[in-house]
C-alpha cells in the first residue's frame, strides 16, 4: 500500500546519485608494481582491472591462523553485535511507523459509584439521596487518512535508516576484518624485528669475545673492548621496547577477537607464514562506489533526508482526523450488552495551520538543508573512497621497489660485516670500522622486515579501500554463516589458488 500511496506523497522522490564519471583511480593508466630486472628476486604483484572482489579476501594471504582468528573475531566481536542491534532498532521503528496506516483502536472500561444531590428534587430534607453504580465500556477509534503521504514519507525515511544501519554493519565488518589482518601483519613485523635484533646481538657478542681475547693477548686496546660493550648494550636496549610492542599487539588482537586480555588468543603470526597475494583485483570506480559500505550508507542517509522533506511539507497542509467512540453503559456489568445501553459518537476534524510564527516553514527549510548536507557528505565519502584506493595503489607500486632495495642493502651490509669480522680476527681494521659495519647491518635488517610488512599491509589496505566483498545474498539475519559459509569460502579458495598461480605472471 505504501508503494501505491508514494505516488501521491508530497516532497521529492529520491533517485540514487549517479556513479562518478571517471574511468580510473589515477590520472595515468594504472601499471602493476614493477621491480628492477637486475635486483634481488621478490614476489611480484599484478593489478587485475575490473576483477570482482573476493568475499573472504584475507584468505589470499594463505594463513590458516589468520583465517581462524578472523572467524573468531566475526563471531564474538561486540562492535558487530552492536551494529546488529542498531539494525533491529531501525527496523522496529519503521514497523512501528507503518502502524499509522491503520485505525488506532483502544478500549476503556470505567466503573463509577455516583450519588445525586437532594437539591435536584427540590426537597432536600424529605427525599432520600439517590445513589447508584454505573459501568461504561467504550471504544476509542481514530484514523488519520494519509492524504498528503506524510506517513508514507516517514516510513520511507525510517526504511532508509534501516538500510543505512545494514551498511554500517557491513562497514564495521570490513573494518574489523581489515584491522585483524593489519594487526596480524604488525605482529609478524615485530617478531621479525625482534629476530633480526637478536641476530645482531649475537654477532656483537661474538665480536666482543674476539676483542676480549685480543685484549688479553695484548693485541687490542681496552677502549676497543669498552666501545664494543657499549655497542652491544645499545643493541640489547632495543629489544625491550620491541617486546613491549609485541605484547601490546597481542592484547589488541585478543580484544579484536572479542576476548578479555587474560584469555590471550592462540594464533601466532610471522612473516614467513604470510603469503603476499599475487593477483590484486582493481574494481572500476563505479563498481567500487556500489560495493563500499560507507558510500552506500551515505546514500541511504540522503534517502532518509529526502523523505523528511515530504514529512515537513505535509505538516503544513490541511489534515483530517476521523474519530468514533461506540460504547455501552449500564448499572450492572451483566446489563452492559443488553438492548438500550448502546451509545456512540462519530466525528470528523479538519485542521489547517494558519499562523505558527513560521515554525513549520522553517522546519521544511531545515529538512531541505539537511538533504543538502547529506548530499555533500555523500560526495565527500565518494572522494575519500577514491583517494583511499589511489593511495593504496600508489603505495603498492612503490613497495615492490622498496622491498627489493631493502633486501639488496641487507645482503650488502651482511657481506660487509662478514668481511669486517674476518679482518678483525687478523687485526687488520679499527674498531670504528667494526661499529659502522654493525650499525649498517642492524639498520638494513630492520628496514627489510619493515618493508616486507608494509607491502603486506598495503595489500590489505587495497582490499579494504575497494570495499571488501560482502555478498549481496548475505544481507540476512544469519549473515555470519552466509559470509563465512562453505559456499563463499569455496569461491575465495579458488580465487586464492588463482592468485598463487599468478605469481609467475609478468607484470604489466
Amino acid at each position: 500500500m505504501g508503494v501505491w500511496l508514494a505516488g501521491c506523497a508530497v516532497g521529492p522522490d529520491f533517485s540514487p546519485p549517479p556513479a562518478p564519471d571517471v574511468a580510473r583511480f589515477t590520472p595515468e593508466k594504472l601499471a602493476s608494481p614493477g621491480v628492477a630486472a637486475d635486483g634481488p628476486r621478490v614476489p611480484r604483484q599484478r593489478f587485475v582491472d575490473g576483477a570482482d572482489m573476493p568475499a573472504l579476501w584475507w584468505a589470499a594471504f594463505r594463513s590458516k591462523p589468520l583465517n581462524e582468528l578472523i572467524r573468531l573475531s566475526v563471531q564474538h566481536n561486540p562492535s558487530l553485535q552492536s551494529a546488529e542491534a542498531a539494525i533491529r532498532v531501525a527496523n522496529y521503528n519503521a514497523l512501528a511507523q507503518r502502524g499509522l496506516f491503520f485505525p488506532q483502536v483502544g478500549v476503556n472500561y470505567t466503573p463509577s459509584d455516583q450519588q445525586v444531590s437532594n437539591m435536584a428534587t427540590g426537597n432536600a430534607v424529605d427525599s432520600p439521596q439517590s445513589r447508584y453504580t454505573l459501568h461504561t465500556v467504550q471504544l476509542a477509534i481514530s484514523f488519520v487518512p494519509d492524504i498528503w503521504g506524510q506517513n508514507v514519507r516517514a516510513v520511507e525515511s525510517l526504511d532508509a535508516q534501516t538500510e543505512q544501519a545494514q551498511y554500517q554493519l557491513e562497514a564495521a565488518y570490513l573494518a574489523l576484518t581489515a584491522n585483524v589482518v593489519t594487526a596480524a601483519i604488525q605482529e609478524a613485523s615485530l617478531r621479525g624485528q625482534i629476530a633480526a635484533t637478536e641476530r645482531i646481538v649475537k654477532i656483537e657478542r661474538d665480536i666482543l669475545g674476539i676483542l676480549k681475547s685480543q685484549f688479553n693477548a695484548g693485541q687490542a686496546a681496552q677502549v676497543d673492548v669498552l666501545t664494543q660493550e657499549t655497542a652491544l648494550a645499545q643493541a640489547e636496549q632495543t629489544l625491550p621496547p620491541l617486546q613491549k610492542q609485541l605484547a601490546v599487539q597481542r592484547d589488541l588482537l585478543t580484544a579484536l577477537a572479542g576476548q578479555f586480555s587474560a584469555d590471550e588468543i592462540l594464533q601466532r603470526f610471522d612473516l614467513q607464514h604470510l603469503t603476499l597475494p599475487a593477483n590484486l583485483p582493481v574494481s572500476l570506480p563505479s563498481t567500487m562506489v556500489a560495493q563500499r559500505p560507507d558510500v552506500r550508507a551515505a546514500e541511504a542517509n540522503m534517502h532518509s533526508a529526502s523523505a523528511q522533506i515530504g514529512v515537513a511539507i505535509a505538516a503544513r497542509l490541511p489534515n483530517l482526523t476521523l474519530t468514533g467512540n461506540p460504547g455501552t453503559s449500564a448499572f450492572k456489568p451483566a446489563e452492559l450488552f443488553t438492548q438500550g445501553t448502546l451509545f456512540y459518537t462519530v466525528a470528523a476534524s479538519a485542521t489547517q495551520p494558519l499562523f505558527d510564527g513560521m515554525t513549520l516553514y522553517h522546519k521544511q527549510k531545515a529538512a531541505e538543508a539537511s538533504l543538502d548536507q547529506a548530499e555533500a557528505l555523500y560526495r565527500q565519502t565518494v572522494i575519500t573512497a577514491m583517494q583511499n584506493v589511489a593511495d593504496a595503489l600508489r603505495s603498492l607500486q612503490a613497495d615492490a621497489r622498496s622491498v627489493q632495495a631493502a633486501i639488496k642493502a641487507e645482503t650488502a651490509a651482511k657481506a660487509s660485516l662478514d668481511i669486517v669480522q674476518k679482518q678483525l680476527v687478523l687485526g687488520q681494521i679499527t674498531q670504528v670500522t667494526v661499529l659502522n659495519a654493525q650499525q649498517a647491518y642492524f639498520n638494513a635488517a630492520i628496514t627489510r622486515v619493515q618493508a616486507e610488512a608494509t607491502r603486506l599491509s598495503d595489500t590489505a589496505a587495497l582490499f579494504m579501500a575497494l570495499g571488501g566483498g560482502w555478498p549481496a545474498e548475505c544481507r540476512t539475519s544469519d549473515w555470519r554463516s552466509c559470509v563465512l559459509g562453505d559456499a563463499v569460502a569455496g569461491r575465495i579458495e579458488a580465487g586464492a589458488a588463482d592468485s598463487g598461480a599468478g605469481r609467475k605472471a609478468a607484470t604489466r
